[in-house]
């Protein structure tokens, strides 16, 4: 359920820009930015499955083909850069044939239990197969597939369901470009490729689960064990982690007032859409009955605790901070936060 726009791959910066036309509209960005990020800038959203504004470009899925005037072929949005003065088009008939070919030959392979299915509504794989007019799957279920994978549920956070997998390999890019633990990989070639931690599951990996693999999955392969249990959540709050100093901005998602995932804010000043294993899900602090939810002051060690309003406590910490330096000086105050 995020709430940012994802432009398929990073923003470039360049002194030179080049112009465009995507769909009969022109559009100005930087040199070497991708035709899928240029496509978003314009309002033009095309279809993605391997691609996120997080990641580097991978051209994987298929899904983003287009056409580009006096070009052969129909190469990948989110991997071909923009040309001065090209023509784009990112709808026609020989495309949509195209990608709904490709969203068969995934479902062809997919569980069909959307209803059921934890990410019900807040699934790419599932909007993609919207976006691209899927109405039936030709291949069937007959041939050799890997519906009845095992499920590794060994982490304590967050489930692993290969048999959902489409084998994007954003869960294995994210583990290397956004926390460099290098832990997952991808085994196997053709149709024997998978997702793989190296070990007999994610716990005895070099996992240190930090969530970038789950907030990089599309489908329901990698997701919280908490959106399992409580389901989808409707609405999100930004807020600040309470652990550490750094200050990193998360989006609390809820239900109501009922906390179902932290997600690391993208535009977050501090960790850039990214966190560790305590801020992403030892969250439990937020809703325990012992939590300290109003300001206290006390002039003395000797005092009790006294429960006062924002405006007083703030006022004292500021009296105190100037009365302390007419006493001893400017340089007597220090500051530590952890």
């Amino acid at each position: 359920m995020s709430k940012y726009t994802d432009y398929g791959t990073p923003a470039k910066v360049a002194d030179k820009t080049i112009t465009l036309e995507i769909d009969g509209t022109q559009i100005t960005v930087p040199e070497g930015t991708s035709i899928m990020h240029a496509a978003m800038v314009g309002g033009v959203t095309v279809p993605k499955l391997c691609a996120t504004d997080s990641l580097d470009p991978y051209g994987s899925c298929r899904l983003c083909l287009v056409e580009v005037e006096g070009r052969r072929g129909f190469p990948a949005s989110c991997t071909t850069p923009v040309a001065e003065g090209i023509k784009v088009k990112t709808q026609t008939p020989k495309l949509a044939e195209l990608r709904k070919g490709v969203m068969e030959l995934y479902i062809s392979d997919h569980p069909l239990d959307c209803l059921t299915c934890a990410t019900n509504g807040d699934c790419e794989l599932q909007d993609m197969a919207g976006a691209v007019g899927l109405r039936e799957v030709r291949y069937g279920y007959d041939g050799e597939n890997h519906l009845k994978s095992e499920k590794d549920t060994s982490n304590p956070y967050f489930q692993f369901d290969p048999s959902k997998c489409i084998v994007c390999s954003r869960c294995v890019r994210a583990c290397e470009e956004v926390q460099g633990t290098f832990a997952l990989t991808i085994q196997g070639r053709g149709f024997d490729s998978k997702v793989a931690s190296g070990t007999e599951n994610f716990l005895e990996s070099e996992c240190v689960s930090c969530g970038a693999c789950v907030q990089a999955c599309p489908t329901a392969t990698l997701i919280e064990k908490s959106v399992i249990q409580h389901g989808v959540p409707e609405h999100s709050v930004t807020t600040t982690c309470a652990y550490c100093g750094v200050g990193c901005s998360f989006d609390a998602e809820m239900k109501g007032e009922q906390v179902v995932r932290m997600v690391p804010s993208k535009h977050g000043g501090a960790n850039h859409g990214h966190s560790c294993v305590k801020g992403r899900f030892a969250w439990g602090y937020a809703t325990h009955k012992d939590r300290i939810t109003k300001p206290m002051i006390r002039k003395s060690i000797h005092d009790a605790w006294t429960e006062v309003s924002w405006d007083e406590a703030i006022n004292y910490a500021a009296s105190e901070i100037k009365r302390i330096q007419a006493k001893y000086g400017t340089e007597s105050i220090g500051g530590i936060t952890s």
